[in-house]
């Protein structure tokens, strides 16, 4: 089992020392990696299920801030959770990861991406909100093609992307192409993450057999799609009070990963918080 920590933008905010502090607290306590979430675009009344969402919260750029993570830490992966794929044109998203994965010698590991609930947010980044599942599909085609072509270009002609002979560097680190994590709630979601994904990262507020059902919904998607099931990853939210049996129950569950958040922005009671909880699990 693998512990990731997330820095909750809304919540800690965007203050440059406090990330900055966050992230050397994460990783000198022994996470194994940060997550960050996104909001392109707010707007007065928007909602996720039944909470409302203050259009003034703090939402940065989830790749810059990753970026900046990178300079002030050594080891600690990257993630996101979630980036929401439908609201970015993935050439230009491709160089920006892969930029990021180089500077961070490879640190860029954990991306997992959504493709958002707020009618309003797709309607800023002109995506027509219907077709944002095809569209984020469409868009871990053209990641995956732009990071496999070398200096002859690639091609694509799809729904939503088209361009001829396309080169995009830098690489990824190792020359390889980014793990790419499929999060989100939905049946789509599961099989998008056993058709596409390298690994599912479930939220919403589900029962334990609606979770369950849904991994079992992403692995026989990816048997269906001829790839092998046992190679998808499973990541879930946690709480920092977790006991060991929780954990336990987790991974007879199939769950290879656990991300928590903090419940406490005092930085000494957060430290605390994250300390205790690597203690417990032995992470440093």
């Amino acid at each position: 089992m693998e512990f990731g920590i997330s820095y909750s933008t809304p919540f800690f905010g965007a203050d440059p020392e406090v990330l900055a502090g966050f992230a050397r607290d994460a990783e000198e306590c022994g996470f194994e990696s940060l997550y960050l979430p996104e909001h392109v675009a707010l707007y007065p009344g928007a909602k996720i299920g039944p909470m409302e969402l203050p259009p003034s919260l703090p939402y940065p750029d989830p790749l810059e801030c990753l970026t900046f993570v990178a300079a002030v830490t050594r080891r600690i992966l990257l993630g996101t959770g979630v980036l929401l794929l439908p609201y970015h044109h993935p050439v230009v998203l491709a160089k920006r990861l892969a930029t990021v994965d180089v500077l961070s010698g490879g640190r860029m590991r954990l991306l997992t991406v959504g493709v958002g609930a707020l009618p309003g947010e797709a309607r800023a980044a002109g995506v027509d909100f219907a077709t944002r599942g095809r569209r984020a599909d469409e868009a871990i085609d053209v990641l995956r093609l732009l990071w496999a072509g070398g200096e002859a270009g690639v091609s694509h002609d799809g729904e939503f992307f088209s361009f001829e002979n396309v080169c995009s560097f830098p690489k990824p680190v190792g020359g390889r192409e980014l793990p790419i994590h499929v999060g989100g709630s939905s049946a789509a979601a599961a099989r998008r993450a056993g058709r596409r994904g390298n690994g599912y990262f479930p939220g919403g507020r589900l029962t334990a057999d609606e979770r369950r059902r849904q991994f079992e919904l992403a692995r026989s998607a990816a048997a269906e799609a001829g790839r092998d099931p046992d190679g998808l990853a499973h990541t879930r939210w946690g709480t920092l009070e977790m006991s060991t049996e929780d954990v336990e129950e987790l991974a007879r569950q199939g769950v290879t990963r656990i991300v928590v958040t903090p419940g406490t922005a005092e930085p000494g009671r957060r430290r605390a918080e994250m300390a205790a909880f690597a203690a417990r699990f032995g992470l440093s």
